[in-house]
């Protein structure tokens, strides 16, 4: 038989985004100051940083202002697709 879900997981996904809301506004609550904010999230945009470059450049064979470039553009273009698909959202809910 089948391992049951739980914990986090087997809740409802309202639930989910509710005790995740909570855990993130607790967790921000003790960064008071703007250095602590950018020194938290070091980590996770230099890792996001790294992904977009593997992206890029997979094979590791562009210069670092090639790469640069087509980071760049990757980034213009995944932040256009969010954009369109808000705006679709949005007609639709209209």
């Amino acid at each position: 038989m089948g391992r049951e879900t739980q914990g986090f997981a087997a809740l409802p996904p309202s639930q989910r985004q509710l005790t995740a809301s909570l855990g993130s506004l607790t967790r921000w609550s003790r960064v008071n100051t703007q250095e602590d904010r950018t020194a938290a999230l070091a980590p996770a945009r230099a890792a996001r940083q790294r992904q977009w470059e593997r992206q890029a450049d997979p094979d590791g064979v562009l210069s670092p202002a090639e790469l640069a470039a087509a980071v760049d553009r990757l980034k213009k273009a995944h932040y256009r697709r969010m954009a369109l698909a808000s705006a679709k959202k949005r007609r639709r809910a209209a």
